[in-house]
Order: structure tokens, then C-alpha cells, then sequence
């Protein structure tokens, strides 16, 4: 279960079990700008699992991923008013073993919290070496 409850201004925090998540609105929209909207949680919620399905991939074939970044860019439609594609880009060492490129891109890919997405919302994943 998930408790929803207001604070100052257009805060907005969600308790769930020991943990509380909270959200704000930005200056313009009436807030107070101290802690991220809830549609950057979101995002930031795609590009976190995303982490962690790239992270239980490497752990359990013991590559390092202390060189590993991924970086994440999110396309507006500003006619429709949402985001309608994100590019999710790893950047793996040069001894990253190329073999297991693709298999790194399908894990990836198959992450809870992108899954539950739209179909019509499309994520791009790609890896680029670092030097």
C-alpha cells in the first residue's frame, strides 16, 4: 500500500513501507522547487532500473562496472504534451567482451519499469565505448 499526502505548496510526498518519496513542483508551476516533479521520478525511475538490470547482468558474469555509465535523453512531443521516445545509451569500457554486447542491450530492454510503458513510447538502447 502507498500513502499519498500534501506538504507545503505543490509538495506532494508518497509513503511506501520505511520509505517516503518526495515531490515538488517547480517555481513556475507554484512550487518551491525542492525536490524533483514527479514526471522526472518517473523518468528517473526508467533509467535506474535500467541500472540495475545492467548491473545484475555484469555481476553475474563478474565484469566490472566501475567504468559503466548509462546516460539517458527523453524526446517531448510538444504537441501531444508527453515524452514520446527515450534514448538510453551505455558506455562500456573498451575491454568490455564484445560478445555480450547484445545480450547487455536485450537485458536492458527488458526492465520492469520500462516494460510497463506504452507501446507507442519507444526506447532506444545502445552502447558506445568509451576511451
Amino acid at each position: 500500500m502507498m500513502k499519498i499526502y500534501f506538504k507545503k505548496k505543490k509538495q506532494v510526498f508518497a509513503e511506501m513501507g520505511e520509505f517516503t518519496i518526495k515531490t515538488d513542483q517547480a517555481e513556475k508551476s507554484g512550487g518551491d522547487n525542492e525536490f524533483p516533479e514527479p514526471l522526472q521520478m518517473f523518468l528517473a525511475s526508467i533509467g535506474t532500473c535500467v541500472g540495475v538490470t545492467v548491473k545484475n547482468f555484469c555481476d553475474q558474469r563478474e565484469i566490472d562496472t566501475s567504468q559503466i555509465e548509462i546516460e539517458q535523453k527523453n524526446k517531448f512531443h510538444p504537441e501531444k504534451k508527453i515524452i514520446d521516445e527515450m534514448k538510453i545509451k551505455i558506455s562500456v569500457p573498451p575491454d568490455f567482451p564484445e560478445k555480450y554486447e547484445n545480450a547487455l542491450i536485450k537485458s536492458a530492454e527488458s526492465c520492469t519499469v520500462k516494460r510497463h510503458l506504452r507501446e507507442d513510447i519507444k526506447v532506444k538502447t545502445s552502447i558506445v565505448r568509451t576511451s
